[in-house]
């Protein structure tokens, strides 16, 4: 045995865990004070969360009150006259713009009295549409208008490119137009499958054709009509310039006509019959 554990037996006994026996009083007091730190405590907690609830009752109430501030003033914004008028997307309907035309594909007069510039886009679904409009605008305005064609492949229809390009070497054979009726009319299906296809039922030159379409001889043409569109603000198709005032999408005949009408009249030009009836 160790001379620790002998000399803790000599003083306490064995080395051993001790019972400890308490006195019932002794226990009381112990609970009675156990009972007061649980109540003190509990004070404590109640008190702490009673001041939690009135600082986010303030809070609340601040927020609330910024709240109605805020909305007065939108209100009150709202209740007012615009400082400034709403910006105009694209070209300005009531002025009269100067469209270069040298050089684009065109039909009717030379010199007619009305020259309509059309930007568009051979997979532009408005595009195809308008056109039967621009055929009925032909037939009853016959010699009185010129249609100019401008290229405006949209950056997000990945066929049109192709598209433009064939129409440019289809332009160089002196066959633009009914190229450009082939694929209005065969739309979506403008691959360069069936950009050759057309050739052929159109009795190009082929050799010629394809060397123009893979040399990409038309594209500082394109090129050159798609920044003329930007700078003229005509993001869109279809655009239409009408003797320089602009006219945007597919409309109806009858919005052709009014701007056609009015161009006429200032030129002191009949109208046609057909053109007051509606066509």
């Amino acid at each position: 045995m160790s001379k620790r554990n002998r000399d803790m037996e000599r003083k306490d006994g064995p080395a051993m865990e001790r019972k400890v026996f308490l006195s019932m009083s002794t226990m009381q007091t112990l609970t009675f004070g156990m009972v007061a730190v649980l109540l003190f405590m509990g004070v404590q907690s109640w008190s702490d969360a009673r001041r939690l609830r009135n600082t986010l009752n303030e809070r609340l109430n601040q927020l609330e009150t910024r709240l109605t501030q805020v909305s007065g003033k939108l209100d009150k914004v709202a209740a007012a006259p615009s400082a400034a008028p709403a910006v105009r997307r694209g070209p300005d309907p009531d002025r009269v713009y100067t469209v270069n035309t040298d050089g684009a594909p065109y039909k009717g007069p030379k010199n007619a009295p009305v020259t309509i510039v059309t930007f568009s886009d051979f997979q532009c679904p408005y595009c195809s549409r308008v056109t039967p409009t621009m055929a009925q605008i032909e037939n009853v305005y016959k010699d009185r208008v010129k249609m100019v064609w401008k290229n405006n492949p949209l950056d997000f229809h990945k066929d049109a490119p192709l598209a433009h390009l064939a129409a440019m070497a289809a332009f160089e054979q002196g066959k633009f137009w009914p190229y450009h009726d082939k694929l209005f009319g065969g739309q979506p299906k403008i691959q360069r499958e069936y950009l050759l296809q057309y050739a052929r039922e159109l009795g190009l030159d082929m050799n010629r054709f394809e060397a123009a379409l893979n040399k990409a001889n038309g594209q500082a043409k394109i090129k050159a009509d798609i920044a003329e569109a930007t700078a003229l603000g005509a993001t869109g198709t279809p655009a239409f310039f009408i003797n320089g005032r602009f006219l945007s999408g597919a409309k109806p005949f009858t919005e052709f006509a009014q701007v056609i009408n009015a161009e006429l009249q200032r030129l002191k030009i009949p109208i046609p019959p057909g053109a007051t009836a509606g066509g």
